[in-house]
C-alpha cells in the first residue's frame, strides 16, 4: 500500500510558486462558505511516520487558511481521566462543530497500531478496535461530517535521514525526541501493521490519502488539493455516501406486542413498600461504597411513557447514593451546541469516570423513539442508530459501566388517570403540557417504536428491564431491585 509513496514524488519550486497562492485563496474561500453554512464539521486526522512532515503540513495549512476556525488536538498517552472511562471518550470531547475544523494529531489509529506493533495486545483485539474505528467513522460521514484521514509516508531510509537532518539543525533539533528514534526501530513492524490498519479502514465513506512526506512541495500541494476538493464537493451539494441500514420489522399481523403482555395489576401496599424501600436502599448504598466500584461506574437509563413515574423512581434511587458520588442528567430537546455535534456527543460528555454513577432522565433512545415517531430525524438515521446505540452501550461496559435500563411501563388508562391528577393538583401542574396531551394521540406509533427498540437494543451487556408501572410503588421496588442484582453480579464477576 505504500509502495507508491516511496518513488520519491516531487513538484518543482517553479510550479509550486505558480500553484500555492491559487490554492491557498481558495482554500480559504471555501472554508468561509462552510462556515457561513454552518453544516459541515470537517475532521482531519494526521497519521504515519516519524519525520515525514505532518506537523509542517498542518502549521501550513493554519496558515493558508483562518486559524481562529482551525482547531488542532494532539493525543499522546491517556492521562488520568480519560483513564477512568472508555478509550473513544477523549476523542468525543474534541469534535470540531458544524461550520469548523479538527486537526487530530494521533487520532485514534495511534493507540491499535502501536499496542499491536509493541506487542501489548493480540490481533483478536486488534481486529476488533479497528472494526469499532469503522463503525466511528461511518457514524461521523453519516452525521454529515468531511472525514480527511491523511497518512504520511517515508522509506525506512527516508525516515532515517530526516530524523538525523533535523538533529543536527540546532532551530529543528527540538522536534527530535527519544520516542522518534525508539520507534525507528519498529519501523518495519511499524508499517506493517500500519498497512493493515489502512487496508482495514479504508472505506468509501472514509477513505485514507498516503502522502509522500520526502518532498514538501509535493507533500504540501497534494493534501492543500485533497481538502480543496471535498470542501468544494460538499459545498457543491455533494451528499455522504454510507451504507444503508437493515430496516425494522412491520408489526406483527395480530397486532400483539411485548408492552401488551405484562401484568400490570401487580402492586404493593405501602407498609410492604416501605419495609422494602429502605432495605433496597441500604442495600444499593452499600453497593455503591464497595471497594471494587473503584474500577466501576453505573450508567443507569430512564426511559417511558409520559407519567410513568420516571422522575420519582429516579429519586428513590438518588436517596441512596451519597450525592458526591453521583449526577442525574435529564434530556430534553437538544440545545444549539448540541445540534452542532453528532447525536451521541451530549451524551458522551456525560459519561462518568469509574467510581461515578450518572442517571439519564430520557437518554439517546431519543433517536428511535420521540425523533422517529416525530419525524425530527430521517428513516435511514433512526434505523442506523440502533447498532450505534449498541456499540456505545458495549464501549461503556467495556469501560467498566454497569449499563441498567429501563422502560416504565404504563396503560393508556392509567396514563390518563395520571394526567387528569396532574392537571387537578397544583403543584404537579407543571408536569403536564400541551406536548403530552398531542403525544398521547400517538400511542400506537410510539409503542410500536419501543417495540422495536426493545428487539434491537436489549443486548447481553445491556439488557432492558420492563417494569409494568401502574402501580408506582411496585415499580421503585422492582426497579431498585435490578440495579442492586445488576451491581452484584458485576463486582462478583469481576467482568
Amino acid at each position: 500500500m505504500f509502495e507508491s509513496a516511496e518513488i520519491g514524488h516531487h513538484i518543482s519550486r517553479k510550479d509550486y510558486k505558480q500553484q500555492e497562492p491559487l490554492l491557498r485563496s481558495a482554500l480559504l474561500e471555501a472554508q468561509y462558505a462552510l462556515l457561513a453554512q454552518g453544516k459541515t464539521p470537517v475532521i482531519i486526522l494526521v497519521n504515519g511516520v516519524d519525520g515525514a512532515g505532518k506537523g509542517e503540513t498542518v502549521n501550513l495549512l493554519n496558515e493558508w487558511m483562518d486559524p481562529r476556525h482551525i482547531r488542532t488536538e494532539v493525543f499522546g498517552p491517556p492521562n488520568e481521566a480519560e483513564c477512568l472511562r472508555p478509550q473513544m471518550w477523549r476523542f468525543w470531547q474534541v469534535l470540531p462543530t458544524k461550520g469548523h475544523i479538527g486537526v487530530l494529531f494521533g487520532s485514534w489509529y495511534t493507540d491499535p497500531i502501536l499496542s499491536q506493533v509493541m506487542g501489548h495486545e493480540k490481533r483478536a483485539r486488534f481486529a476488533q478496535r479497528l472494526e469499532r474505528i469503522r463503525q466511528f467513522e461511518r457514524m461521523l460521514v453519516a452525521e454529515g461530517a468531511i472525514l480527511i484521514k491523511l497518512w504520511f509516508h517515508l522509506s525506512k531510509a527516508a525516515s532515517k535521514a530526516r530524523l538525523k537532518a533535523l538533529e543536527a539543525d540546532p532551530k529543528t533539533a527540538w522536534r527530535v525526541t527519544s520516542d522518534d528514534w525508539a520507534h525507528l526501530k519498529h519501523y518495519d513492524e511499524f508499517v506493517q501493521v500500519s498497512e493493515k490498519a489502512l487496508r482495514k479502514t479504508s472505506t468509501g465513506e472514509a477513505p485514507w490519502l498516503v502522502v509522500d512526506g520526502q518532498d514538501p512541495a509535493y507533500r504540501a500541494l497534494t493534501v492543500g488539493n485533497y481538502l480543496l476538493e471535498a470542501l468544494q464537493a460538499r459545498l457543491a451539494g455533494a451528499a455522504p455516501v454510507v451504507p444503508v441500514a437493515a430496516p425494522v420489522a412491520k408489526p406483527p399481523l395480530d397486532g400483539r406486542g411485548l408492552l401488551g403482555t405484562f401484568d400490570y395489576s401487580r402492586a404493593l401496599k405501602p407498609k410492604t413498600y416501605d419495609k422494602r424501600l429502605e432495605l433496597l436502599q441500604g442495600r444499593l448504598n452499600q453497593l455503591t461504597r464497595d471497594p471494587r466500584m473503584a474500577q466501576r461506574s453505573l450508567v443507569i437509563v430512564f426511559e417511558g411513557m409520559d407519567a410513568a413515574g420516571k422522575g420519582s423512581t429516579l429519586r428513590r434511587m438518588t436517596h441512596a447514593i451519597d450525592a458526591r458520588h453521583y449526577r442525574v442528567v435529564p434530556v430534553a430537546a437538544p440545545s444549539d451546541e448540541e445540534r452542532a455535534q453528532p447525536y451521541l456527543w451530549r451524551f458522551w460528555r456525560h459519561v462518568p469516570p469509574q467510581g461515578k454513577t450518572v442517571m439519564f432522565d430520557r437518554s439517546w433512545y431519543g433517536r428511535v423513539l420521540v425523533e422517529r415517531v416525530e419525524g425530527y430525524c430521517t428513516p435511514d438515521e433512526w434505523m442506523r442508530a440502533f447498532d450505534e446505540i449498541n456499540d456505545f452501550e458495549e464501549q461503556l461496559v467495556q469501560g467498566g459501566a454497569v449499563v441498567v435500563k429501563f422502560w416504565l411501563a404504563i396503560t393508556q388508562d392509567e396514563q390518563l388517570r395520571r394526567f387528569k391528577d396532574r392537571q387537578a393538583t397544583a403543584h404537579k401542574n407543571f408536569k403536564i403540557t400541551e406536548d403530552d396531551w398531542r403525544n398521547r394521540e400517538k400511542w400506537p406509533l410510539y409503542e410500536h417504536a419501543v417495540h422495536d427498540m426493545i428487539d434491537r437494543t436489549s443486548t447481553d451487556v445491556a439488557p432492558w428491564h420492563v417494569v409494568a408501572s401502574n402501580d408506582k410503588l411496585f415499580s421503585r421496588i422492582e426497579a431498585l431491585t435490578r440495579v442492586c442484582e445488576r451491581l452484584e453480579q458485576a463486582l462478583d464477576s469481576g467482568v
